[in-house]
């Protein structure tokens, strides 16, 4: 019931809502304050159709003045009346929350235009700043426009003006270059005559001094020829007299020196067994006899001092194949061919021999090189030509003094060995002993080939603070003697350091020759080569010759492969030849230190991979500056 009451009121306002809606949107238009009531939406809900017929049915009068304005008193009071009977229904509170509501979303909405509103006035004004920003942007590109064209026709008209000052300097230019070319070929074919006139007059003048100087030269040989030997011949055979009579009273001094020692050691026996008082006297004879022994020694020292400073080789010389003393030459290569015979006697060909180098084992780019310079020195010395100088560098042990050696042997020279180092403490006498050798050099009837091993120990830079004034002296000395080209003595120089070499040394080397470490074939070749030399029977058992009591035991080889051996070509590398020939004599003393002396492939393995070690080890002292490592 009271629902039904409450449904006809909500009703009620609505029609009244309905009939005032003409006022309330002149109320709008006037003035700013409304009731809520009065502004809320009606009802959605429906209404009782008799109410709904009577408010329809209930318009006013269109002939009936409007004495109010369009104000309906019967709707105040229906609303009233609807008013007072919310009022006093239960469900007012929830009424008047549904209208408070319904402004309330009313007044949203109104926000809601009035943001969108001023979005749309935002957006206007956006619009309008970029209108302006692009109208600018405009006007900036045309003004940056006509500004590019000014400067374009600026820098056409500049660059037109500068054509055509090239073009004038071009046509100046072309005129004064014509006009050099024409001096310069009227200059030059002025020099060109007085130069074929100069010539001419230079290949007369030289025609005329070669006839006279080789008809010098071939009076001046003749009698240089003569001379030496005529010389050669009364020296050789004065030299053998005084020799030989020398030799002779060395030995009678001797004999008489010994009989007269056994008689006195007789008579001093036969007093002592008879009288006491002969000791003294014998005691005073074998002083004497010291002091003669002494005295002989020395005096023999100082003879053979002598002879050996006229006949023999200079102190500074360690080995020579020339002979020291007249008729010594002979004697050397007949002892030479007996030993080689003895020690080839049924004896395998030596591997190095193969290559013609005898027993030096080397690259076969750098084998052949040695070999053509052999060749060529041989030739050289056979058409009595200035011959050339060499330098070999390398590590130490690659077989530079070997192949001097070879290189002589296969010339048909002469060899002599000495250290660079033996020149540093002779001090001032050095430069004296420099000019011995070149002297001694020229006795020589084949040619000398002068090898000097460490040549950087006296021939370094001069301007080195490390070198004493005789050092620089002896160089200047082999400097003054090496200074032309010579027919008697090829010079030799090998050095680890080819850089520390003055460069008035190096100007004079014609040939240099690097000796680089063994590749891994040239150490195979080495290996095989060197367990010939120290562990084969044949040469083991040549060496001891007849003359020992006691022959040596012989060593056994077992299970010695080829591929054993290049197993150890690969592991050596690194190792020079003096390192391998060190490792097989090694294996040489640790076979011996076997009760069987037997050598199988274990023990080899075991020595190689001992050595390979102690080179690294070696190698890494090196590198540390000589500390030892700390494991």
């Amino acid at each position: 019931m009271a629902a039904s009451k409450l449904t006809s009121c909500v009703a009620v306002t609505s029609a009244a809502v309905v009939s005032m809606s003409a006022f309330s949107d002149r109320a709008y238009a006037d003035s700013y304050f409304r009731l809520p009531f009065f502004s809320s939406k009606p009802s959605n809900e429906p209404s009782p159709p008799n109410q709904t017929s009577d408010s329809k049915s209930e318009p006013p009068p269109p002939d009936e003045p409007n004495k109010s304005g369009g104000f309906d008193p019967e709707s105040l009071e229906r609303g009233a009346k609807a008013l007072r009977e919310i009022n006093s229904s239960p469900y007012s509170k929830q009424l008047f929350d549904l209208m408070r509501k319904q402004e309330e979303t009313r007044l949203a909405e109104l926000d809601a235009e009035k943001v969108h509103y001023e979005l749309i006035q935002s957006q206007g004004d956006i619009e309008r700043q970029r209108k302006m920003a692009e109208e600018q942007r405009n006007l900036i590109q045309d003004q940056a426009q006509r500004q590019a064209q000014v400067l374009r026709y600026e820098d056409e008209l500049a660059r037109k003006r500068m054509q055509t000052d090239h073009e004038a300097q071009r046509q100046h230019n072309v005129e004064l270059v014509k006009m050099q070319e024409q001096s310069s070929f009227r200059k030059e074919q002025a020099r060109q005559a007085t130069e074929e006139q100069i010539q001419s007059q230079q290949r007369q003048t030289e025609r005329e001094r070669a006839e006279i100087e080789r008809e010098t030269i071939r009076v001046k040989a003749m009698a240089e020829a003569e001379g030496r030997a005529h010389e050669a011949k009364l020296t050789e055979d004065h030299n053998r007299r005084m020799l030989i009579e020398r030799m002779q009273g060395e030995r009678d001094k001797w004999l008489a020196a010994i009989n007269t020692t056994f008689s006195h050691i007789e008579g001093g026996l036969r007093a002592l067994l008879t009288d006491r008082d002969k000791l003294l006297m014998t005691v005073g004879g074998a002083t004497a006899l010291a002091a003669g022994i002494y005295t002989t020694r020395e005096g023999s020292k100082v003879t053979w001092g002598y002879i050996n400073r006229i006949l023999g080789q200079p102190s500074l010389i360690r080995e020579s194949s020339m002979a020291k003393f007249p008729g010594s030459e002979i004697i050397s290569q007949a002892k030479n061919k007996v030993l080689c015979n003895s020690t080839l006697a049924g004896a395998e060909k030596p591997i190095g021999s193969k290559n013609g180098l005898g027993n030096v084992i080397l690259h076969p780019s750098l084998q052949r090189r040695i070999e053509h310079l052999a060749r060529a020195t041989s030739n050289t010395k056979s058409h009595q030509a200035p011959f050339r100088n060499m330098l070999f560098y390398g590590p130490p042990g690659t077989g530079k003094t070997m192949v001097a050696k070879e290189l002589a042997r296969r010339s048909g020279l002469h060899y002599a060995m000495m250290t660079g180092g033996d020149v540093a403490p002779l001090g001032a006498q050095a430069v004296t002993k420099i000019h011995d050798i070149f002297d001694w050099a020229k006795k020589s009837r084949k040619g000398l080939l002068l090898f000097i091993d460490e040549a950087d120990a006296f021939l370094c830079e001069r301007n080195s603070s490390h070198m004493s004034e005789a050092q620089r002296s002896a160089l200047n000395a082999l400097l003054f003697r090496t200074g032309d080209q010579s027919r008697d003595i090829v010079l030799v120089l090998a050095t680890n350091r080819p850089g520390d070499l003055d460069s008035a040394v190096t100007d004079r080397i014609d040939e240099v020759i690097e000796f680089p470490l063994p590749g891994e074939e040239e150490r195979l070749k080495l290996l095989k080569l060197y367990l010939n030399k120290y562990l084969c029977d044949d040469n083991n058992g040549s060496k001891g010759g007849f003359f020992l009591k006691k022959q040596p035991q012989k060593i056994t080889i077992k299970d010695l492969s080829e591929d054993v051996f290049r197993e150890a070509a690969k592991k050596t590398e690194g190792f020079s030849g003096r390192e391998i020939a060190k490792l097989m004599a090694s294996v040489q003393a640790a076979v011996y230190g076997r009760p069987d002396c037997i050598l199988d492939a274990q023990l080899f393995r075991e020595i190689v991979d001992y050595k390979v070690v102690e080179h690294h080890q070696r190698l890494k002292l090196a590198a540390e500056g000589g500390q030892p490592c700390q494991i």
